[in-house]
């Protein structure tokens, strides 16, 4: 499938660090859904949109946000990735939903525009409406899941996509209409006015690649000490004075249906101290943060099990397990597959049992199937402790071990080299391709805007390069550099990295 699917999900790290706050929300987790629709089929394509939701994922990891991103949904896969979010939303979390793209209101109800909705005219308002996402039903599903806090921003308040010369457009102007009639616990932020549009740029100089929403709210919800009321009202502030400057009137608003002040980047100082004062009422809550006083052990595991990392190679796995505890023995099977087995010793003492240390290692097969690991081990008394149920996936495990890779060898993905002319390679990227979901690159520009087309992955022989795979470009003599943005088939997103040409080969 291609970009139009999650880029998600996220690099899944959620930054539970708590400072000097002992009483917080009861929220499990944060969670975020992204999407921005660029390339619409019958109305105008979008610019920034896409940006703009990329921009929107990284600043919710930044705090702490489980992150799916979406690019250029259809209906069905709107509808796909809706569920999908759906899936990983549990009692109590802190869920926020940002899309870019066309929006369109009908009748006081605003409809998301997926990629595929068709042109329509004047009196076909239902074919707009069949075909979109009904904002409201998001606000609902949220609620549904019994999430804690929901938050919703929609920068989709563009002209009227239906207007055509010649034609009378499907009624309405431009904006969304205001969504007043939220539940508790919810809030909203839309980045213009009731019949207002927002802007994407405030000139043709402006290079900015996200919109001037976009690049605003991005930047608050990073200040510290901010609750969600004031980054809505700072952001208003600075997109309203940034849109006079061009004669434009574009007012973000905001609806408020929260209980509590809701911080995503931390509490003020004063509001950190006063909590260390016992006599002071309760100190404002912290979304979707868990207490740090109790720490979350995950269910039907023991606090002592092993965990294990799986790396791929030319002959097969290698699976190494870790052990709290000390250990003076382990073994191993494939769960309901003959007797253990003992994994062995390695010529190294144990400073704690002062005995040889057990082989932490085993090897499966290139063709090992799913399944799951059984793990047992004796403790420095003596005693055995298992078995513990350790769950092998052949595939994610190989994703997992490409993308650590990947992140430890950034320096290496491209390389340039002068022979009749510069080539620009990118073998290593071929190399750990499995762990890549897309590979965009920009040449000399710091936003990667081409797709680099890589060979499917292998399950079988994952790390091959054959006869006929492409590893390299020709590029312009002039090209003084690159970026680089990989898409990892976990949904989350790299860092842009930037390589010069002129750390190239002569050779």
């Amino acid at each position: 499938m291609t970009r139009r699917l999650l880029r998600v999900v996220a690099a899944l790290g959620v930054a539970a660090s708590l400072s000097g706050i002992a009483s917080v929300a009861h929220a499990e987790k944060r969670v975020a859904l992204v999407i921005g629709n660029n390339d619409y089929k019958n109305v105008p394509k979008l610019v920034k949109a896409v940006n703009d939701a990329r921009t929107m994922g990284d600043t919710l990891k930044q705090l702490g946000f489980q992150v799916m991103v979406a690019e250029n949904q259809n209906r069905q896969q709107f509808t796909e990735t809706l569920l999908a979010f759906d899936r990983v939303i549990e009692p109590g979390d802190t869920a926020f939903f940002f899309y870019a793209g066309h929006g369109f209101e009908i009748a006081g109800q605003n409809y998301l525009l997926p990629t595929d909705v068709p042109a329509a005219t004047e009196g076909q308002e239902e074919l707009v409406r069949d075909a979109s996402i009904l904002a409201d039903r998001v606000v609902e599903r949220l609620q549904n899941k019994k999430a804690r806090t929901s938050i919703l921003v929609f920068d989709a308040c563009r002209n009227n996509p239906f207007e055509r010369s010649g034609t009378r457009a499907v009624a309405g102007g431009g904006g969304l209409a205001p969504m007043t009639q939220l539940p508790e616990g919810v809030f909203s932020v839309f980045s213009a006015g009731p019949r207002q549009t927002a802007l994407d740029r405030l000139s043709n100089d402006d290079a900015n690649p996200n919109s001037v929403f976009t690049r605003t709210f991005a930047k608050e919800l990073l200040q510290p000490g901010e609750n969600l009321v004031q980054v809505a009202q700072h952001t208003r502030r600075l997109v309203s004075e940034m849109a006079d400057t061009v004669k434009h009137k574009q007012v973000p608003v905001y609806f408020d249906q929260m209980v509590d002040d809701v911080f995503l980047s931390g509490v003020a100082k004063d509001a950190a101290a006063a909590s260390a004062r016992p006599a002071d009422p309760p100190p404002q809550k912290l979304a979707a943060l868990p207490p740090v006083s109790v720490p979350r052990v995950p269910k039907e595991e023991s606090t002592n099990a092993p965990i294990a990392s799986f790396s791929r190679h030319n002959g097969g796995w290698s699976v190494t397990f870790s052990f709290a505890d000390p250990t003076i023995g382990i073994s191993w099977r494939m769960a309901g597959n003959g007797d253990f087995r003992e994994t062995g010793f390695i010529d190294t003492l144990d400073p704690r049992t002062r005995k040889r240390l057990p082989n932490p290692s085993i090897e499966l097969p290139a063709d090992a199937q799913a399944g799951t690991i059984e793990v047992r081990y004796v403790d420095a008394s003596g005693d055995m402790q298992g078995p513990f149920p350790i769950k092998f996936d052949p595939e994610a495990a190989l994703i997992r071990d490409q993308r650590k890779i990947l992140d430890m060898t950034a320096t290496s993905w491209l390389s340039f080299r002068q022979f009749n002319g510069l080539l620009v390679y990118y073998s290593h990227l071929v190399s750990y391709r499995c762990a890549i979901r897309e590979a965009r690159i920009g040449i000399d520009t710091a936003v990667p805007d081409k797709v680099l087309k890589l060979p499917a992955c292998d399950l079988r022989d994952p790390s091959a390069i054959t006869a006929g795979m492409l590893l390299y470009e020709k590029l312009p003599p002039a090209t003084q550099f690159m970026s680089v943005e990989l898409t990892y088939r976990d949904g989350s997103v790299s860092e842009i990295k930037t390589f010069r040409t002129a750390n190239r080969s002569n050779n």
